[in-house]
């Protein structure tokens, strides 16, 4: 990779997909493209010999390497991911990348550094224009074995120089693609996160990720141009975002709830108040390691699995067969009720199948089910998915759940229920035995929270999305880091609509769950649970830290606290009032 690039210094903010969930604060490392900065060189005849020996000795010494990486896997993840680590000792001993690389020294007399560099790229080059997913993995493997061998000629060499090359602290590696080599190299150093240019959900480089639970993000467009080496990154791979070179203020706010994530490694069990009110604890997802991270935390439920991964993985939307793949290896591997919330997509996402251009403001565009209802065959292949995954797993009706996002009023609604009951009605057609499954809306708009009564009466549950609720009524966007403070303790006007949609939800006997960042900042958590709210729907990563918090609260107390938040007429009287939050 080039030193050369110039990166500008201001603070910017990277978007990718999900490979393995997780937040990750660290300085960023460039891994480093040996294959490609090989020089051709070559060695004099009578020293071909001396360099077959070489490569025999490079060779034995990745074996080692690959045995010793295996040994410290083991315990560390499944059984059958370390043997991914069998595919590598494969190549090693794979008859044509052998006689190719030997028959190079002795044919042409090229040194054995070229000849891999070479050999390898070669095939690369091959296995990158056949449209396999199979084949792409291949040349993935083949380019870390490459690597490897190359790394320990280094190595041998020059110790000293080879070692003083590698990250000497912890980093995150900013990378063109995934790598097992770097992913679990020998060296010191820990692998905080992994950011890539390109990659792939089911390389075995993410499997391992995955496996070892090392925050990734993969295929963020112009990653290698912004990013140098040494800049400070928070890798929030949970949302898919990337932020290099943020402010102060933004590395505090994040530090907080990296140290959230690290009190998560413990069985979730239900969080209970100081006076012993148990509260519902589900998960909020947006991909499977994120389901699979839930469920090893006890966590059986999902109360909110946001859908949009798929649709921003390609050009194309992704087929009826692919969602459901995809929703019935979600319902299996949660293992209990999931939420699915219908496609989220605005224009600032960059599905241009939905949206050829940006629109000028995107969050007040066609976003949420307004896009959904534009894009009708879109919601009717993605109820249709979900339906068929509920069928595949055998689910009742009570496995799957459909939310419909950014409502504005019944009319959406009623919309979409039509559309629903029309592909339900569908598949009993065809003979399918599946329920026709619940809908509730996400309360995030101000006409939502406003109409909340309206929606309560005719929703079979109610969920409301706090971030986003929070950015329409007080018109701040949570991505500028001078306005982070804003959601740090819930607004007067905030809390007042939080108890209206309280009050909604009892008035129509229809269940009431709260997602979002800020529902599990400790200030707000207090003023939740007094105005009414049970059930909390968060990031695995999240959950513990919850539950210590609940276990502080006095019921009773909360509940005055926020009836006393409500009188508040601003957000300096409400600083004022939680200054002591907590149990009295």
């Amino acid at each position: 990779m080039s030193a050369e690039i110039r990166v500008p210094s201001a603070p910017a903010l990277l978007r990718g997909i999900p490979v393995a969930p997780g937040l990750a604060m660290g300085p960023a490392y460039r891994q480093r493209d040996e294959l490609s900065h090989v020089p051709v060189r070559r060695v004099p005849r009578d020293q071909v010999e001396g360099e077959l020996n070489r490569f025999q000795e490079a060779l034995g010494e990745a074996r080692r390497q690959l045995e010793e990486l295996r040994e410290r896997l083991s315990g560390r993840v499944p059984e059958d991911h370390s043997r991914i680590l069998d595919t590598h000792q494969a190549y090693l001993k794979d008859s044509v990348f052998l006689s190719d690389v030997e028959n190079l020294i002795l044919s042409e007399q090229l040194a054995l550094e070229s000849a891999i560099a070479k050999v390898i790229l070669d095939f690369d080059r091959i296995f990158r224009l056949v449209e396999n997913e199979h084949l792409r993995e291949r040349a993935v493997d083949l380019r870390d074995v490459g690597v490897r061998v190359l790394r320990s000629l280094a190595q041998g060499e020059d110790p000293e120089r080879e070692s003083q090359s590698q990250p000497q602290h912890d980093h995150i590696i900013v990378a063109r693609e995934l790598s097992i080599v770097d992913i679990i190299h020998p060296g010191d150093s820990r692998v905080l996160g992994v950011v890539t240019e390109a990659g792939s959900l089911t390389s075995h480089a993410a499997i391992l990720a995955r496996s070892l639970a090392i925050p990734t993000l993969a295929a963020i467009d112009g990653l290698l141009d912004e990013v140098a080496d040494g800049d400070f990154l928070i890798l929030d791979a949970a949302e898919g975002v990337l932020r290099v070179r943020p402010e102060e203020v933004v590395r505090e706010q994040f530090a907080r709830a990296a140290s959230a994530a690290a009190s998560a490694v413990e069985t979730i069990e239900a969080a209970r108040t100081a006076d012993g009110h148990d509260l519902a604890i589900s998960a909020c997802c947006g991909n499977l390691p994120e389901v699979e991270a839930a469920r090893a935390a006890h966590l059986d439920e999902i109360g909110l699995y946001r859908t949009e991964l798929l649709y921003l993985m390609d050009s194309e939307p992704p087929s009826q067969a692919a969602l459901v793949a995809h929703y019935s290896a979600v319902l299996e591997a949660a293992g209990g009720r999931v939420v699915f919330r219908l496609l989220d997509l605005d224009s600032g996402m960059g599905a241009s199948y939905v949206h050829p251009t940006r629109e000028p403001n995107p969050q007040l565009g066609r976003m949420g089910t307004r896009a959904l209802l534009e894009k009708e065959p879109l919601l009717r292949t993605q109820i249709c998915a979900l339906l068929r995954a509920a069928e595949a797993q055998g689910a009742d009706r009570e496995a799957l759940a459909i939310a419909v996002p950014k409502v504005v009023d019944c009319g959406e609604l009623r919309r979409v229920k039509e559309v629903l009951f029309e592909e339900h009605l569908a598949l009993k057609r065809e003979g399918a035995a599946v329920p026709e499954p619940p809908i509730g809306v996400v309360l995030e708009t101000p006409a939502s929270i406003l109409g909340a009564e309206a929606l309560a009466r005719e929703a079979d549950f109610l969920v409301l999305g706090l971030d986003s609720a929070q950015q329409y009524l007080l018109a701040a966007d949570r991505e500028v880091a001078e306005l982070a403070p804003v959601f740090e303790c819930l607004h007067p006007t905030v809390v007042n609509a939080v108890a209206g949609v309280v009050a909604a939800a009892e008035r129509a006997q229809k269940p009431l769950s709260v997602f979002g960042v800020t529902a599990g900042h400790p200030p707000n958590v207090t003023l939740l649970v007094g105005l009414g709210l049970s059930t909390f729907a968060l990031a695995p990563g999240a959950a513990g830290h919850f539950r210590q918090e609940v276990s502080r609260i006095d019921l009773e107390a909360a509940r005055r606290q926020a009836e006393i938040a409500r009188r508040a007429h601003c957000s300096a009287e409400m600083a004022e009032t939680l200054a002591d939050y907590g149990p009295e």
